[in-house]
């Protein structure tokens, strides 16, 4: 095993919503389209970002997540870059944001996967209503964590030439590059709802969308600069470990509201050996009666609860396959094995009914966080006893749970939760989406 060698930056940012998706996949596309191969991840539990990314970029994204992964893992993720030219992983939250105690290998924090790699960080930088005081953040954010180097910053959100000379002055005083300016353009936004942005399926001009994004980056940012500027650790990577799949052939939901699947199980079931099986519960398909294991993936059930309600054919299907075989649900997936959805306007949807769940949308509560799970009894192929470590992120109310908890729950805090899935015989469920198998 060699040292890691592929160059690498973390696009980062100190906070949400300054901007940091539309740089990375104007990046992505741009350095793309200059003749490099680009291998992108995301860091964090983001199930939404990576499908943009592979839009850009032509290449699969894979999360790499501190908190959730083992050490062999993250490596084995990270060396998935093979042959590409330049790494870009994009952040999430601030740098430096994280859960207060650490998990597998970090806090979750973007920080903890740029020092892990050896990843320079680019710092974009939101300065509307600021100029030289912008400086005083990114020299507080390069001075926070000798472990993590701040490459350097792109401005963005820039008024004027003015006001671009002026926060240019601020990074100068603290000896920070920077590599490009990027002036106010509302048009370059991409359309979010409750749980992120709108997924990159629905958008039909999506390609044209990071197209215009390419260019305005490479109208804007010094390209060569940045490449130059990238890293890579030099330690020697864990050696890494297969996924153990939880079944060996899986029906696995995929619709506009079954689509929340991260990139590096499916990707290391199929490594394993497992069949992926796709269907489309929206078009009423049922699942592959060859099947071993049903899987409902999170999404947007209550956006689609009517057409869910009158799909007939998938609901007895997946009745006949509970009767000998495991269906398991997350998030979105669980609520449809339920009993009942009630949408944002009040009205209740009849769902598959394998459990006695029944939750609300018209009572809206965030739920967000990292869980790890003990398992009571089988998920699949995995046995009662195993730890599992995922994060959950909803805003569905439960009315009613009524079937035996299927785990116990803890936080990343170490508090023991009420909401720990539900099970009835071969049919389970979870808030949660499952990130790795951690014992």
């Amino acid at each position: 095993m060699t040292p890691r060698s592929i160059p690498g930056l973390m696009i980062a940012a100190p906070a949400s919503g300054a901007g940091k998706t539309t740089v990375m996949l104007g990046l992505l596309r741009a350095f793309t389209d200059a003749g490099l191969t680009v291998q992108p991840f995301k860091s964090g539990p983001d199930y939404i970002d990576p499908a943009f990314h592979r839009a850009a970029s032509g290449r699969p994204s894979f999360n790499l997540d501190s908190w959730a992964m083992p050490a062999a893992m993250l490596d084995g993720l990270a060396d998935r870059a093979g042959d590409a030219d330049l790494v870009l992983a994009e952040g999430s939250m601030g740098l430096f944001d994280g859960v207060a105690r650490a998990g597998a290998t970090g806090n979750g924090a973007s920080a903890d996967i740029a020092a892990r790699m050896g990843w320079p960080v680019v710092l974009v930088l939101d300065i509307s209503g600021q100029a030289q005081s912008a400086a005083a953040t990114a020299l507080g954010f390069a001075r926070f964590d000798p472990a993590v180097r701040i490459a350097g910053v792109i401005l963005n959100r820039v008024a004027s030439p003015r006001h671009e000379r002026l926060a240019r002055v601020g990074m100068a005083a603290i000896g920070l590059r920077v590599f490009g300016s990027l002036p106010r353009r509302a048009d370059l936004q991409l359309p979010e709802r409750h749980l992120g942005l709108v997924q990159a399926a629905e958008h039909l001009d999506l390609d044209a969308r990071i197209a215009a994004y390419a260019a305005f980056l490479a109208e804007h940012v010094d390209l060569d600069a940045l490449h130059a500027a990238a890293g890579a650790d030099t330690r020697l990577p864990v050696p890494s470990t297969p996924l153990v799949p939880p079944a060996q052939r899986i029906a696995l939901a995929r619709d506009a509201a079954f689509s929340f699947t991260y990139p590096h199980l499916l990707d290391g079931w199929r490594a394993a050996g497992a069949e992926i099986l796709p269907f489309s519960p929206l078009a009423d398909e049922a699942p592959d009666a060859a099947a071993d294991l049903v899987w409902l993936p999170g999404g947007y059930p209550e956006l689609h609860a009517g057409r869910l309600a009158a799909a007939e054919r998938f609901r007895a299907a997946l009745h006949l396959h509970a009767e000998t075989r495991p269906v398991h649900g997350e998030c979105g997936g669980y609520m449809a094995l339920g009993e009942g959805l009630i949408d944002a306007a009040g009205v209740r949807h009849r769902m598959a009914g394998l459990l006695g769940l029944v939750t609300s949308y018209e009572r809206r509560r965030m739920h967000l966080g990292y869980r790890r799970a003990a398992l009571h009894a089988p998920l699949a192929a995995l046995p009662a006893g195993t730890t599992l470590a995922g994060h959950e992120f909803h805003y569905s109310t439960i009315l009613d749970q009524p079937d035996a908890a299927l785990a116990r729950v803890i936080d990343a805090e170490g508090t023991e939760l009420a909401d720990t899935g539900s099970y009835r015989r071969r049919v389970s469920g979870t808030f949660f989406h499952l990130i790795a198998a951690v014992g």
